[in-house]
């Protein structure tokens, strides 16, 4: 059975369409709305379909022990500091929904829970990302499948039992699963790109993968190798800035190359058709001895 094709934002995702490339900014603005802008500028020159944020309630998904653990930061001397200075408001989130409207690109988040469902709703975005860690949150699945919204479901750290009972819980939703190898950064014997093709046969779902590699050439496999409909990479503007997530994720150069190298392969895979081409012709006749 063939998967079928999903809407998101305007543009069809699935098998024989265009990739669907996914610019994760997540916490690599380093809660600065500026750095913020300068990455989606960044996703838009590169040709990127969207980028995407994450969106916590800190008091909901950390325990207060765990925000009063001392971890020093930019932003103070306990984890709380941390996550607190990370975390992006309304007044951040309608900036990032005005100048992605204005430069025409999709976003969109992964909430970590049902609070944060609520607070995005009001954007009205275009679909929704559960990250791998979100996998077995019951609770969440159910209420961003409520908005009967498009979602990107990620199946790091996941069996696959795991995964039957995600994919069983969000039936009738539109979904696209994502392989996902949730090491940061993730080592080249690590990612197992066949699980693409195991995911799809088993889920006749749309596949994609979210990689975490420090290069563009896995990425590119999983489009040409393994036909992946989405990709999603996590983007900065240099990994040598403080964060936990800049290692893991593409500079500039490597948007360019990936966002080049995706788009390039209908180009070149053709249609399998022989024929002789009309530039080939001159050369067929000054060339060829025989026949």
């Amino acid at each position: 059975m063939t998967q079928k094709a999903i809407t998101i934002g305007g543009r069809r995702v699935g098998p024989g369409e265009p990739c669907y490339l996914i610019g994760e900014i997540g916490i690599n603005h380093n809660g600065d709305i500026d750095i913020a802008r300068r990455l989606i500028d960044k996703a838009v020159e590169h040709k990127f379909s969207a980028v995407k944020f994450q969106k916590r309630t800190i008091e909901i998904v950390f325990t207060p022990e765990d925000l009063a653990r001392s971890r020093e930061s930019p932003f103070g001397t306990t984890n709380g500091d941390l996550k607190h200075g990370l975390e992006f408001g309304k007044d951040e989130y309608m900036e990032i929904d005005r100048y992605c409207r204005e430069k025409g690109i999709d976003w969109f988040c992964s909430p970590w829970d049902e609070t944060s469902v609520d607070f995005l709703e009001p954007f009205d975005p275009v679909c929704y990302k559960i990250a791998s860690a979100s996998l077995t949150d019951d609770g969440l699945l159910k209420r961003i499948k409520a908005t009967g919204r498009p979602i990107i479901l990620s199946t790091g750290m996941s069996t696959i039992d795991e995964i039957d009972h995600a994919v069983e819980l969000l039936r009738g939703a539109n979904l696209v699963l994502m392989h996902t190898t949730s090491t940061y950064p993730s080592k080249d014997h690590e990612l197992n790109l066949s699980v693409i093709n195991t995911l799809r046969e088993r889920y006749n779902l749309p596949l994609g993968y979210s990689g975490h590699e420090v290069g563009v050439m896995p990425s590119i496999m999983a489009v040409t190798g393994f036909g992946a409909c989405a990709v999603e990479r996590h983007i900065t503007l240099d990994r040598a800035m403080w964060g936990s997530d800049q290692a893991a994720s593409l500079e500039p150069r490597g948007m360019d190359l990936l966002s080049k190298y995706i788009a390039m392969w209908p180009v070149v895979h053709g249609d399998g058709v022989k024929r002789v081409l009309a530039d080939e012709v001159p050369i067929k006749s000054k060339l060829r001895r025989v026949g």
